[in-house]
């Protein structure tokens, strides 16, 4: 049988859809807002490897000009700033230690500010930190070596240490309290390396010096592949990589530390190798490219799932 709609029923039906609508919208409204968030690991291939970078922390800091560009005039910093659609009043820091798995070694590069922060991430991204066979500290800032112990014991109680030659003296003469309590106790177990010398097969140090005496960056390769582990040969995507001349609060040789960066870029944009930068926008990884008498981060995008 046919059911015959009257005009007054469609009219009422038509009437009660704007309400409908809006207890439907109520409802979906009803979730908690939670703020911005993102996944704390990224996991991607090297030819015969895996590398996972780590998300260990992240903070704003405000004024980024007592940063960045410290030697450039203000005007020349917020132009600069804004044609990169980038806020004058903060910056948002990263901090990415970078596992390679190379089969046979799990490598972790850098050691975040705390155990806590990057045991948690490691965790997310499924190991544990008994797994870590190799722990290399590219540099002796405090947000790299945070990690290493957790209260008074080794964070990661299997593994064996690797550091630069140089950059161990050098703090070593320093007096310095996060050295003496987390990287001293570890001495013993530490193995010290120059430009070129290797970490496992396939992860040869690279002379990067300048943010520090003896700051090491690293060259993984893999079945033809190559990544350049950069650590903090540039601290930022535009204000730091993007301009290498620009001066650095953290550069302890600031000369040193723009001559490095000029050869870094260079050679990653010359032969188009990726990079991961500890300080880059998460998840860390990216290329570069030249752009006038400076340089351009491209971020990776899908290059190495493939």
């Amino acid at each position: 049988m046919t059911q015959k709609i009257t005009r007054r029923a469609a009219l009422a039906g038509a009437a009660a859809l704007p309400l409908s609508s809006a207890l439907a919208t109520q409802a979906s409204a009803s979730a908690p807002m939670m703020g911005a968030s993102m996944a704390p690991y990224m996991r991607v291939t090297l030819g015969g490897y895996d590398v996972t970078t780590l998300l260990a922390g992240t903070r704003a800091v405000p004024d980024p000009q007592a940063i960045f560009g410290m030697n450039v005039p203000a005007d020349e910093f917020n132009s600069v700033s804004a044609a990169n659609n980038l806020p004058v009043d903060q910056a948002q820091f990263f901090f990415t230690p970078t596992i390679v798995n190379t089969g046979s070694e799990l490598v972790l590069f850098d050691t975040g500010l705390s155990g806590e922060g990057t045991t948690a991430a490691l965790a997310a991204a499924g190991y544990t930190p008994d797994q870590i066979t190799v722990v290399v500290i590219t540099h002796m800032h405090g947000d790299h070596i945070g990690g290493l112990m957790t209260g008074d014991a080794p964070t990661f109680p299997n593994a064996r240490y690797v550091t630069g030659t140089t950059e161990f003296d050098a703090w070593g003469k320093a007096e310095n309290e996060g050295f003496e309590t987390k990287v001293r106790p570890l001495a013993d177990q530490m193995t010290f390396l120059d430009d070129g010398g290797s970490v496992v097969g396939g992860i040869t140090a690279m002379a990067a010096f300048g943010h520090t005496p003896g700051h090491m960056a690293y060259m993984i390769e893999s079945d033809g592949k190559q990544l350049v582990l950069g650590a903090d040969f540039a601290n930022h995507y535009v204000w730091s990589l993007g301009y290498p001349d620009w001066e650095v609060k953290f550069d302890m040789d600031k000369a040193a530390a723009a001559a490095t960066r000029r050869k870094m870029l260079d050679m990653m944009a010359a032969d188009k190798i990726p990079f991961v930068g500890y300080h880059m926008p998460w998840p860390a990884f990216g290329y570069v490219e030249t752009r006038d008498s400076g340089f351009r981060y491209v971020p990776h995008s899908y290059q190495l799932m493939l």
